[in-house]
């Protein structure tokens, strides 16, 4: 994750004056505040604060933005930041066009009379919510499209109000046809092929390099390696362009995959291959199923994937809602229908079935090895012969990682994050962030969504010289997980990890949310880790040392917040834990080396500051929190996709570390797709020009 100065990026949160009464009761706490070097701010300049450059800059975009627009009275309008207070807004779950929204719309194009607006002109693009203390009030914020011929046929006097309407970067934006976005990834493929079958008529032959020939027109055979987002959206793409699919997943369909799962949370039976980590969809299944992303959420490529989704079956909110999520629940049928298309569409899928080799001729891939997925001792092996295989695997396969070692596959060690978990009663999260409007949250059932926060924040290493960029460690709160639950993602019984997870409602009494901090090759040197797998044995050493110091049988240690800043135990009782597998009171202080503990607690302090109420008793740590991000990340062409070491391979996601979340990994599966079929002259063209740019090849967005 990639982060350049000192954010506090909120859930539209930001600083809280000292006179804010909490309705939720917190003790007035001691304890030792670590001092902070240096804390870099990157305020973004508005209004009158902006520099006379900013300014003119501004009004330079401005009248570009007015010059390309050639019909006013044409096409659609793009107003955002339409605030509408809570009072007057029916609540998260409506996404229509309320009274309240008219207002707003009619007074950014200056409309006299809001009631005599006709609903149908208006489409609801974004809808979030904004409980920042320094408004005067909360409300939901939204973005509409205005139709310009609806309106004018339901309403011909606002033409005149149309015809004054001028662009205002980031408020109003008259939209060119070519914005306008398509339909799921299954309309964007036929498309695709359309327009092929047009133009080319036959003309391109499939590449076919190690299929069986035979009579007719031979079709590639792709293996996919995988059977998370960007395996399954890899898998989808290559298939609707006739491509010959192999899906192959280690773990389970998602109902065998539930019945392992509650194996482990009931009768602590760890199944190494399916798990909260190994299995269908992957390990974003049993999470929080955000679908929030970095990497442009209005953007075509990201429509696409969320379009998809709903096809199979996700609520229509996600293509609105600021803050998408899904939920495991969601999440479950969801994946089951995208598997039964696959399935009609030819994809042979293959679940409980490991990858243990690739298999290699002159440099190239021409096929894996493969195990069932139960047999440790590879004695069911079976060779597959494929013209290129995705490698779509998740950050927890380091068998993997070992195996492509093995075979000379470049890999690189990449910066991720560790930390620990913290939870809290939900009722206290509500209120720190609504104030009085914590009783509208309802466990999720109310006008407001349940509070949540993202906080990010950087410090400098002590000892280090402040001036140098490489001193400043970021600390980030990681997959806040609000009405949810803390879960075990080990996927070795001799080590334990966790992470977070919420059900769709996120009616759960905890909230809880990784506390992490970047380290990288400078950390892992410090434990005599080198090579491009340091980072896994970094990862490993801390999971160990957390299994320890739990006792083993997967009992996570934990420890109050307030303990740990001022390193001790309190012989108190401690608070309730979410976590099913039991929790025993640990010095958690002591887990990792000083200088990350000191970084953790240093987060801490500056989490107080912005959100008052966040140290407290009933604030409870728990270890560890590894599994953020890949460790390593296995380099590819930026064009083709293809890795640099071994042709025919092809790696993508987040094991691969070109993602991270359920989105980012989706794209990044979506365009290895259709990367694989130009190979093959599936497709001719340049999907850029139909759904966009790719994100970056080396560039990781959460």
């Amino acid at each position: 994750m990639s982060l350049s100065q000192t954010l506090f990026t909120p859930s539209f949160i930001s600083s809280i004056s000292n006179e804010l009464r909490i309705p939720h009761p917190r003790p007035v706490l001691s304890y030792p505040r670590t001092q902070t070097n240096r804390i870099l701010c990157a305020a973004k300049r508005t209004g009158k604060r902006r520099y006379p450059s900013e300014r003119k800059k501004l009004r330079t975009e401005q009248k570009e933005a007015a010059a390309k627009v050639k019909n006013k009275l044409e096409g659609v309008w793009r107003l955002s930041k339409l605030g509408v207070p809570v009072g007057d807004d029916p609540g998260k779950d409506s996404l229509g066009i309320s009274e309240g929204l008219l207002q707003a719309i009619a007074k950014v194009i200056e409309f006299p009379v809001a009631s005599m607006l006709p609903e149908e002109a208006f489409t609801v693009v974004r809808k979030s919510f904004d409980a920042r203390k320094i408004l005067k009030e909360a409300k939901f914020v939204y973005t509409v499209d205005l139709d310009v011929k609806t309106l004018l046929e339901l309403e011909p006097r606002a033409h005149d109000f149309i015809f004054r309407l001028e662009p205002k970067l980031g408020l109003v934006e008259h939209l060119s046809p070519e914005k306008t976005v398509s339909g799921d990834l299954i309309s964007v493929v036929n498309e695709c092929r359309r327009v092929n079958s047009d133009a080319a008529a036959g003309e391109h032959e499939p590449v076919v390099i190690n299929g069986n020939g035979g009579g007719g027109r031979s079709k590639p055979r792709v293996a996919v390696v995988g059977g998370g987002p960007s395996g399954l959206f890899a898998a989808l793409v290559l298939a609707e362009f006739g491509a010959d699919v192999t899906l192959i997943e280690r773990g389970q369909a998602v109902e065998e995959r539930g019945r392992d799962i509650g194996a482990l949370v009931v009768r602590k039976i760890l199944d190494m291959e399916s798990n909260f980590c190994f299995g269908e969809g992957g390990a974003g299944t049993w999470s929080d199923g955000k679908l929030v992303t970095r990497i442009g959420k209005n953007s075509a490529t990201v429509l696409a994937v969320l379009k998809t989704l709903v096809r199979f079956g996700a609520p229509d909110n996600i293509l609105v809602n600021g803050k998408p999520h899904l939920g495991t629940d969601k999440l479950i049928p969801l994946l089951r229908n995208f598997r039964h298309y696959l399935q009609s569409a030819g994809v042979n899928i293959k679940f409980g079935t490991r990858v243990d080799d690739l298999l290699v001729e002159d440099s190239r891939v021409v096929g894996v090895r493969v195990s069932d997925s139960a047999d440790k001792l590879q004695s069911s092996s079976q060779d597959l012969k494929f013209d290129a295989v995705v490698l779509a695997v998740g950050h927890s396969a380091r068998d993997t990682y070992e195996m492509l070692l093995s075979r000379n596959v470049e890999l690189t060690p990449k910066d991720f994050a560790v930390g620990l978990r913290v939870e809290h009663p939900q009722e206290l999260i509500n209120s720190i962030q609504y104030s009085d409007l914590a009783s509208e949250v309802r466990k999720g059932r109310g006008k407001v969504p349940v509070a949540d926060y993202k906080v990010v924040q950087y410090v400098n290493d002590k000892d280090e010289d402040v001036s140098q960029s490489s001193s400043k460690r970021s600390c980030y709160s990681f997959c806040m997980c609000p009405g949810g639950q803390v879960v075990l993602t080990s996927t070795n019984p001799n080590e334990l990890c966790i992470n977070g997870m919420s059900f769709s409602r996120r009616s759960s009494k905890w909230a809880n949310a990784a506390l992490v901090v970047t380290v990288s090759a400078k950390d892992f040197d410090l434990l005599n880790l080198t090579g491009p797998l340091a980072g896994i044995e970094f990862q490993r050493e801390f999971e160990r040392r957390a299994a320890i110091m739990g006792g083993g049988d997967f009992t996570v240690p934990v420890q109050r917040v307030t303990d740990f800043l001022q390193s001790k135990l309190s012989e108190t009782p401690l608070p309730s834990s979410s976590y099913r597998l039991g929790v025993k009171s640990a010095h958690l202080h002591e887990l990792f080396p000083a200088h990350i503990t000191d970084s953790l607690r240093q987060s801490l302090s500056m989490f107080e500051k912005e959100l008052p109420g966040f140290i407290s008793e009933e604030a409870l740590l728990h270890g560890v929190e590894t599994r953020t991000s890949s460790p390593v990340r296995i380099p590819r062409s930026n064009e083709t996709y293809e890795s640099t070491s071994l042709k025919g391979l092809y790696p993508v996601g987040e094991g691969a570390g070109y993602a991270g979340g359920i989105v980012s990994a989706a794209v990044d599966g979506m365009f290895s797709g259709f990367a694989v079929a130009k190979h093959f002259n599936l497709f001719d063209g340049a999907i850029e020009s139909i759904i966009g740019k790719a994100q970056g090849a080396g560039l990781v967005k959460y």
